[in-house]
């Protein structure tokens, strides 16, 4: 049997002494889970954090409180952290540990909390985020999304720990603005996947990774704002020309039977002449057909 089977077993077990209010019985239990290996892997696939922690709860033992205690305040060891600018002492980071802590053994509504607080700084400005686990499949699905969308096949290990940390505080504000995982909230993870994703934009992956783009930002910005420079010059040129073919539609221009439709293959037309390249380049010829509506460019 291999040691996550073995987890799943004792977890299984503990379940069971909750659900039948025996948890003061749980003390051998606890112990022969402590002495199983455990990894950050076997940890989020088996939940069993959460297990010990529903134990922890309604146990009225001291002896099973404080072994639960002890088995949760390990595993927040093996929770990697983003890393920290070298100017932060390490005295800093002890004292945010401790704190973190704290919290989340005083909580009693979210489970075992198996993550450490992780804290980003970049031009000036810190973010803190929980990178605890979401016990929700969609909400993770999307994570691991966001995950791959911010990675590349180089990345290092260190790299791959903050897109972790990233990809949790861009699902967070997602998340907090629609209440759900419903479509909407879908829809917003996978355009921020695409645009991460997309190798034509790679400026847009840049200022997030370096903190000019905010998590919070890149969750709420529109297509638009997320799309390149050239993305975004190539837009402007045809709202321009769409503007200027609005104007030609509403502006009477010179009668003429000179050019044929392409659509009804009348003759009855009207056309206007622009500037609309450099100026030792020939106007434009705007053509509108009046017995169909069709309009054409003529150089």
């Amino acid at each position: 049997m291999s040691y996550e089977e073995e987890v799943l077993r004792i977890g299984r077990k503990l379940d069971n002494m909750v659900s039948k209010n025996t948890t003061e019985q749980a003390v051998d239990v606890l112990k022969a889970l402590k002495q199983i290996p455990m990894t950050l892997d076997t940890l989020q696939k088996t939940r069993i954090g959460m297990s010990v922690n529903n134990v922890r709860k309604q146990t009225s033992s001291e002896e099973v409180s404080s072994a639960a205690k002890q088995l949760i305040k390990g595993w927040k060891k093996l929770v990697p952290e983003p890393p920290l600018k070298k100017s932060e002492s390490s005295k800093s980071l002890k004292n945010e540990s401790k704190k973190e802590t704290k919290r989340d053994e005083s909580s009693s509504g979210q489970g075992v909390k198996e993550s450490a607080t992780a804290k980003v700084s970049s031009n000036g400005m810190e973010a803190h985020q929980s990178l605890a686990s979401t016990n929700n499949p969609v909400r993770d699905k999307c994570r691991e999304m966001l995950i791959r969308g911010l990675e590349t096949t180089s990345s290092s290990e260190s790299e791959k720990s903050r897109f972790r940390f990233l990809a949790a505080m861009i699902e967070e504000a997602i998340f907090k603005e629609f209440c759900d995982t419903g479509v909407k909230y879908k829809n917003r993870v996978r355009s921020r996947y695409s645009n991460l994703k997309d190798t034509r934009n790679p400026q847009l992956r840049e200022n997030v990774l370096s903190g000019a783009i905010s998590p919070e930002k890149l969750a709420k910005m529109t297509p638009d704002e997320m799309a390149s420079s050239e993305m975004k010059s190539l837009r402007e040129k045809f709202e321009e020309e769409n503007i200027k073919d609005h104007q030609m539609a509403v502006q009477e221009g010179t009668k003429t039977d000179m050019f044929v439709c392409g659509r009804c293959k009348g003759r009855a037309c009207t056309y206007n002449q622009l500037q609309t390249r450099s100026a030792d380049e020939p106007m434009t010829t705007f053509v509108f057909c009046m017995e169909c509506g069709n309009r054409w460019k003529f150089c």
